[in-house]
């Protein structure tokens, strides 16, 4: 008599249960990317001002709190913290920031900006998420519920923070002036993304060590003595004062700091006079100062006031007022070389070589830096967000792709939130593992 194997093999394998294979988060994005999509559309189109982020900091917590994060609003300012346990384990941070720029959006994307709102001098102005923070936002809630319902993949805490300010370099000194890491767990390490406008979409670049700048703003108000422009002889002209002051500055950096350290000094604003035949009283100047070391820092800070005494004191005018504004001030931003060196081989795995980038450094400010002064070991890695295609339309026409900050720049949504949900899981599961 002869048995077939075949019916036998299939009836054993009704009976036996195999485990699931995980599902990855390159899986989840694709089932869930219109969800995501939407809740991107949201923040982009709703955006708001430095330390006006109130609607932007209510839908992030109670976002995280439907995924069951243990949520604390009000930190800072607008600050908020979302706390996401899952047994034993180290505390990673994991940050977004959620201001947006006065800038009139000027893209042609169906869901552009067209929000106004008033600025510190009480002027309406547009608003546009110029910068990118709806995709870190849109990111961090995504990977949020990405963990919640995945909890056999990983063990600890995730401390999920939105933060204030940071286009003004003040939300992160006013979190932690709130006694964020003593209201909560101090981290033991604290990673964030940052949108990169050059960088191709399902890229990512990275740097250890110093990767951005020292930014100072520095306001001077050259003093003088006004009268009527037919007249100069009479008085102390201090918009000639502040001429010579422009031009002076630039010695600075050319003449003073070695050619192998960088340092910028850039007079972004002058203001003086009333009309064309009034000498004013005063000429005022705002100035952005930008280095790496604290060396290199304090010199150009105190060059500058040099600089400004000796062209009031060659005017014969009298000391002009110079203000160093402390608290905007955004410290330069360095990354932990070994949390680089352990993430960059999960990275290559998880995308492939030809999609890591070892970004140049910038003179761009992030205030994200603060926590890595804090104490916490800190790394922010830039993700592409243009696609190669459309980069490339630029370069054939010659003319660079927009800028941050640019009124015509636009993310491509789905390879950009796609790769930074991917990559923002494979990091916070390296770093806390599932106990065996």
């Amino acid at each position: 008599m002869k048995f077939s194997l075949v019916p036998c093999a299939a009836l054993i394998l009704a009976f036996v249960s195999f485990p699931a294979r995980a599902e990855t988060p390159a899986e989840w994005i694709k089932k869930n990317y219109d969800d995501v999509l939407t809740l991107y559309k949201h923040f982009h189109t709703n955006p708001e001002l430095s330390h006006q982020e109130a609607k932007t900091a209510e839908r992030v917590a109670a976002e995280l709190k439907k995924v069951g994060c243990e949520v604390t609003t009000g930190i800072g300012g607008h600050g908020l913290v979302g706390i996401l346990k899952n047994g034993a384990g180290p505390t990673l941070m994991w940050r977004t920031d959620l201001d947006a720029l006065p800038v009139e959006e000027k893209t042609e994307v169906a869901y552009a900006s067209k929000a106004k709102a008033r600025d510190d001098q009480g002027k309406e102005v547009s608003v546009m998420h110029a910068c990118g923070h709806d995709i870190h936002i849109t990111n961090m809630i995504a990977a949020a519920r990405y963990l919640a319902a995945h909890k056999d993949q990983w063990s600890g805490t995730v401390m999920f923070l939105g933060q204030p300010a940071e286009e003004r370099g003040a939300g992160a000194r006013m979190m932690l002036e709130d006694g964020l890491f003593k209201r909560f767990p101090k981290p033991d390490l604290a990673l964030a993304l940052h949108v990169d406008s050059y960088l191709p979409a399902g890229k990512l670049g990275y740097r250890a060590g110093y990767a951005m700048a020292n930014v100072d703003s520095i306001d001077i108000t050259c003093k003088g003595r006004g009268g009527h422009g037919s007249a100069p002889q009479t008085t102390i002209d201090p918009i000639v004062q502040a001429a010579h002051l422009v031009v002076d500055l630039q010695s600075i950096v050319s003449r003073e700091i070695s050619t192998l350290e960088p340092a910028v000094v850039t007079v972004g604003s002058i203001h003086g006079g009333t009309k064309h035949n009034i000498i004013g009283d005063s000429c005022h100047l705002q100035i952005t100062v930008r280095s790496y070391t604290d060396k290199v820092r304090q010199h150009l800070l105190s060059a500058i006031k040099r600089k400004a005494l000796a062209a009031a004191a060659s005017a014969g005018a009298p000391e002009p007022v110079i203000v160093v504004d402390q608290k905007e001030y955004t410290p330069a931003l360095k990354n932990d070389a070994k949390l680089v060196a352990q993430l960059l081989p999960v990275f290559k795995k998880l995308l492939g070589e030809d999609k890591l980038e070892e970004s140049e450094p910038t003179m761009g400010g992030e205030d994200f830096s603060q926590y890595g002064l804090a104490g916490v070991p800190i790394f922010m890695y830039r993700l592409g967000s243009v696609d190669a295609a459309r980069l490339e339309t630029y370069k054939k026409a010659e003319r660079p792709a927009p800028s941050l900050h640019s009124a015509i720049y636009y993310p491509d949504p789905e390879p950009t939130l796609t790769t930074g949900l991917i990559s923002t899981v494979a990091a916070i599961l390296e770093f806390l593992p599932p106990k065996k």
